[in-house]
């Protein structure tokens, strides 16, 4: 009865998105599916589940399609109703993959595992005796996670424990913030990175908001890089706040009119008089482009960075029953001034490459002021700004060298942290200040972390050419005073030292005046 029902699913998921046919061909070619998947269930040389051929199936009818359709299975689909929702269940850690390591880089604060004493730095070798070595970061996830109350057992290896420590822990629900960061770049400008959309966004934007206002912002940098979209709806409440009501900010339209829609600002008095710069980059996809182009096109604010992914379709779930769906590709959608941003899929390879059509065969619009913008591109910025590493700070990001370097050095477990005073000592009435150089929030990895931190590289046995070391020098410093300053002061504090040296935001604070144009009276 089960494979009945997933054969009637499949098909009737092929009559919903292939073209209508002539009844007979239908009938034949329904037929010929059911006999293929027949013959593979008794022939094939190993045993292949009704739910694996069918889920097969659809696969191959969505790649047909589009690049953003795709079939959701109750793992993927679980997944992306908990970045929907804003909400998982589980332990509340980020993990990585550095090497084959499974590394802890933080435990969420009032979590299970916060609770527990996991800590940044931690190596998660087994889940539920099984070793992480092979397993993907997603993987590793995944086995992590589950329904609320249940239990899951891990080994945490510690550099300063003589054993393995082993840990039970009860899954508990676990927030998703969307919105991480929000700091003061300078005196009056504010800056606040939205990680992804979903149905908690706008409500943490919002306490963001409020908390900078409180200490005097009064011009803002969002920071919609790496931000590949997600929840359509919060990206369109928050280009109200910053849009005059009636204020166009995206339409859809496709083949199916039930789907055509304008969607405009609907209120007035909320963030429209704050100076906006946005900064994207080729992360930055679906929401964060309908959000981006709104600002754009209604000559709101600057965008800076680099051109958008480019992804202008809309789609729709579709639930299969019982716990699978498809995300199936009804409309486009186009920025105010009637441009698509999508780029050309025709050609699968210039696709996966990102290579950019030429201007000539781009359509072309124009902003409410009259500038022109180019379509099927992505969101072009309005000062370009590239963001890349140097091969050899990327490998050692690859291989965790900063965090784990910035743990030692927090830890005092490297020759020259033990030289300085770290602000828990300063608590102790014990402790002469005076003995060594206190470690502030404005720390600087100066020629002796350098050092120290080639000595580092030398225990871990990574070679490296000192004239690669030296090119890639000022990435370096500023990975190291990232990951040592998140190690003492918090990944908050890591992060707005990053961003203040990121040349990214200094040209978004450089043109903050031009941006401010836009809304004087």
């Amino acid at each position: 009865m089960k494979r009945k029902v997933f054969l009637f699913l499949t098909f009737i998921l092929l009559l919903a998105l292939l073209p209508a046919r002539d009844e007979d061909i239908w009938s034949q070619s329904l037929q010929k599916e059911s006999s293929m998947i027949s013959i593979v269930e008794k022939n094939y040389f190993k045993n292949v589940t009704p739910e694996e051929l069918n889920y097969s199936s659809i696969r191959g009818i969505i790649q047909t399609l589009d690049p953003h359709s795709y079939f959701l299975d109750p793992d993927h689909l679980s997944r992306l109703m908990e970045e929907q929702e804003g909400k998982y269940y589980g332990l509340g850690i980020l993990i990585q993959k550095q090497g084959d390591r499974l590394v802890v880089i933080s435990p969420l604060e009032g979590t299970p595992a916060y609770r527990l004493g996991i800590q940044p730095g931690d190596v998660i070798s087994q889940i539920n005796g099984e070793s992480t070595k092979p397993l993907s970061s997603y993987d590793a996830m995944q086995k992590l996670r589950g329904p609320t109350g249940t239990k899951v057992t891990i080994i945490i290896l510690r550099e300063e424990l003589e054993k393995p420590l082993e840990l039970t822990i009860e899954r508990e629900e676990i927030p998703l913030s969307s919105v991480p960061y929000a700091f003061m770049l300078q005196d009056d400008i504010g800056y606040i990175f939205i990680r992804n959309f979903a149905t908690n966004t706008t409500i943490e934007f919002e306490e963001k908001m409020k908390l900078l206002l409180k200490q005097g912002m009064k011009k803002l940098v969002l920071d919609l890089r790496r931000d590949s979209g997600g929840a359509f709806f919060p990206s369109i409440e928050i280009a109200d706040k910053f849009l005059p009501k009636g204020s166009l900010i995206v339409t859809i339209r496709g083949r199916n009119k039930a789907f055509n829609r304008e969607f405009k600002a609907e209120r007035d008095n909320e963030y429209e008089n704050i100076p906006l710069v946005i900064l994207i980059d080729g992360g930055s996809a679906s929401s964060s482009e309908i959000l981006s182009g709104a600002i754009k096109d209604n000559d709101r604010g600057l965008i800076i960075g680099e051109d958008s992914f480019g992804k202008g379709l809309v789609q729709t779930i579709h639930q299969i029953p019982p716990n699978a769906a498809v995300a199936l590709t009804t409309a486009k959608y186009f920025t105010p001034s009637g441009m698509s941003i999508q780029r050309d899929y025709n050609n699968l390879d210039d696709w996966i490459l990102r290579k950019e059509a030429p201007e000539g065969k781009r359509e072309v619009r124009y902003t409410l002021k009259g500038r022109k913008v180019l379509g099927q591109g992505g969101i072009s910025p309005d000062y370009k700004v590239e963001s890349s590493f140097h091969p050899f700070t990327v490998d050692l990001l690859f291989r965790g060298a900063f965090f784990s370097y910035g743990r030692k050095f927090a830890s005092q477990n490297t020759p020259l942290s033990k030289e300085y005073v770290f602000p828990q000592e300063m608590q102790t009435a014990a402790v002469d200040s005076t003995k060594g150089k206190i470690i502030g929030k404005d720390f600087i990895a100066d020629t002796r972390v350098l050092e120290d931190f080639k000595d580092y590289l030398h225990q871990i046995k990574k070679s490296y050419d000192p004239a690669q070391f030296e090119e890639a020098k000022e990435e370096i410093k500023r990975e190291l005073e990232k990951e040592i300053i998140s190690s003492i002061f918090g990944v908050e504090e890591g992060n707005k030292r990053y961003q203040q040296s990121d040349a990214v935001v200094r040209k978004a604070i450089e043109v903050m005046p031009e941006a401010s144009a836009f809304i004087e009276k």
